[in-house]
């Protein structure tokens, strides 16, 4: 990346009015020789020529080339080609994209953008490991935002099942946001992406958290919540998805659950319930791979029936059931998790289950 994409990087415009000014122009020297050096008054209103000049500082150029170097930053501008093809699509791209890794596989394949409340419960951390997992085995990328809860869960089940992940962030490349997640930062720079549109040295504003999610929609053919409450900041993702014209997915949760009341009015609203992952497949049009290995299925009735029939008003933990029955724990989950998305049983805090009772 030259001096001129990176000043203009640090022209403080929207993304809308970047990219039509290097639809005008073509590339960011035409934009600075007319904008800064020559000052075309034909061509700029002053108020915008003003903007441009302002941002024209060398020395703080220099300091962002540093920074990159330093911190081993990739960027790339929107005209490039291995700029995202998907992201390309809107209007408000960022001009620029800061990353690490490789993110050349966000142009190839399928991506879903999975994403979560901070405050999840165990129903919707196995629902995560589950559906990424089932995800990873068919090579499909998954996006996300690498926030705590659901987010980081995506994440660390897709590396752990070899899959490819990417992780948009809400601050600069150089601030690990949180920083409890500076391990996991770490590895999906190593086996994914992790990209941001915002200059180094960005601290996490709040107000960089809805700019980051149009960027998650933007990247996927669809985008998955798994739990949110009524004011998460994913049903804003979701909000961004549609407006994008994306289909939206959800996953139901109990009435009792705070973090599936946002959830269960997506699906209220339109969104596509998610009750088991051939759900994702169906709504995408595509055949699945590696359908013995996978990881959300139709289980027989007399198993679902045995689990269901000892599982009763009083809570039972885990280990109770798995004593009874005598289930592989990995087949006991797929089953548990099937009859919760049935609103079968509900998962209490401590692995304990209990019946839903019919009633309700």
């Amino acid at each position: 990346m030259n001096d001129y994409d990176i000043w203009f990087s640090l022209v403080k415009l929207s993304p809308r009015i970047k990219l039509k000014l290097i639809n005008d122009f073509h590339n960011t020297e035409k934009i600075w020789y007319y904008g800064v050096h020559s000052k075309k008054t034909e061509y700029f209103k002053n108020n915008l020529m003003e903007v441009l000049s302002n941002a024209w500082n060398k020395s703080e150029i220099d300091n962002v080339k540093r920074n990159l170097e330093v911190n081993e930053i990739e960027c790339i501008a929107f005209y490039e080609d291995a700029y995202p093809k998907k992201l390309k699509n809107y209007d408000d791209a960022p001009f620029t994209l800061f990353y690490k890794g490789n993110i050349l596989p966000l142009s190839e394949g399928y991506n879903i953008s999975i994403v979560g409340s901070r405050k999840y419960s165990n129903y919707g951390k196995d629902v995560t490991k589950i559906i990424c997992t089932d995800l990873c085995s068919n090579n499909i990328n998954i996006i996300s935002g690498m926030a705590k809860g659901i987010d980081t869960f995506a994440h660390d089940s897709c590396l752990n099942n070899g899959g490819y992940t990417c992780a948009v962030l809400g601050s600069g490349l150089d601030i690990v946001y949180p920083k409890e997640n500076y391990k996991i930062f770490n590895r999906i720079a190593q086996k994914g992406a992790v990209i941001s549109e915002f200059l180094p040295g960005t601290p996490p504003y709040a107000h960089n958290f809805p700019l980051r999610n149009r960027i998650i929609s933007a990247l996927s053919h669809i985008i998955i919540v798994i739990e949110a409450g009524e004011k998460s900041g994913s049903l804003i993702t979701a909000n961004l998805a549609l407006d994008q014209g994306k289909d939206v997915m959800a996953v139901p949760g109990s009435i009792f659950s705070y973090e599936s009341k946002g959830t269960n009015k997506l699906i209220k609203d339109g969104a596509f319930p998610l009750t088991c992952t051939n759900d994702i497949f169906d709504l995408m049009g595509i055949k699945r791979k590696n359908s013995k290995n996978a990881t959300v299925r139709s289980f027989s009735s007399k198993i679902h029936q045995g689990i269901y029939d000892i599982i009763n008003d009083s809570p039972l933990h885990i280990n109770d059931i798995i004593r009874i029955t005598n289930i592989d724990i990995k087949q006991l989950y797929e089953v548990l998790f099937e009859m919760q998305i049935k609103n079968e049983i509900l998962c209490l805090s401590g692995n304990y289950y209990v019946r839903v009772n019919d009633k309700i």
